[in-house]
């Protein structure tokens, strides 16, 4: 399935990161804060923003709007709260 986000909008994808505890038990998603990393996946038609498929980004805490797509989940999520660009 392609997703396509309409006006100033991304689709990104979390990134997922493993926690474990000092001394090295694996945290379950329940007990884990929100990633507010990600992948961007597709960008609609958003000026001003100089970012393309791939870039990693950092985004605000509670933006944007879940959506599972094939059993994976996304964000789309207002170019606005896109916070910064993480370059690796």
């Amino acid at each position: 399935m392609k997703v396509t986000p309409l006006g100033e909008r991304l689709l990104i994808k979390p990134i997922k990161e493993e926690k474990k505890t000092e001394g090295g038990i694996v945290l379950p998603d329940s007990a884990k804060e929100k990633p507010m990393k990600a992948e961007v996946i597709a960008i609609g038609k958003v000026e001003d923003v100089d970012l393309k498929v791939g870039d990693k980004v950092i985004f605000s805490k509670y933006a944007g709007t879940e959506i599972k797509i094939e059993d994976e989940d996304y964000i789309i999520i207002d170019a606005s709260d896109i916070l910064a660009k993480i370059e690796e």
